[in-house]
């Protein structure tokens, strides 16, 4: 019998129908019930790492962060992850975590998203300033205020010039 042939099992129907329920509910912004339907489809070996991943989302947009971050450490375990999917895992972990301010956890998932794929995002200087005791806030001051430097200066350039005429 052709694979094609083989009927699916009535869990990962029920599995599948559970995570297509969550994402619905999640989108709806219903994310207490979303992650009910997100915990059924764990229970389907094709689905964990992206139920515990949808998991961690809503989590996080019900500001429970540290249940977040157990549930994409889940995402982390699940057998058969791509390189792209732990990746994306990893930042939102190493965000997540940075978030709660557990600095060390932050820079290991950062470090290890690095170790994946060098070149993601802005993971780079999100190392840089966690290591060197910076938060992204002040980081984003720091370049603010050179911006406003640089404008300030360029102003007082253009009075002077201004004024020589």
């Amino acid at each position: 019998m052709p694979e094609s042939d083989v009927p699916e099992s009535p869990l990962n129907d029920h599995t599948a129908e559970s995570y297509e329920r969550g994402l619905a509910l999640r989108k709806a912004g219903l994310f207490k019930q979303a992650i009910e339907q997100f915990e059924k489809a764990t229970n389907d070996p094709a689905l964990t790492l992206k139920a515990y991943a949808q998991i961690g989302l809503s989590q996080k947009s019900c500001d429970r962060y540290e249940d977040a971050v157990t549930a994409f450490r889940n995402a982390l375990k699940s057998p058969g992850a791509s390189t792209k999917d732990i990746v994306q895992i990893l930042y939102v972990l190493g965000r997540t975590l940075e978030s709660l301010g557990r600095i060390a956890e932050a820079l290991e998932a950062y470090r290890w998203l690095r170790r994946e794929d060098s070149l993601y995002r802005d993971v780079g200087e999100r190392i840089d300033a966690l290591s060197k005791g910076r938060t992204q806030a002040e980081l984003r001051s720091t370049q603010a205020n050179a911006k406003a430097g640089a404008s300030q200066q360029l102003h007082a350039w253009q009075s002077l010039l201004r004024n020589a005429k």
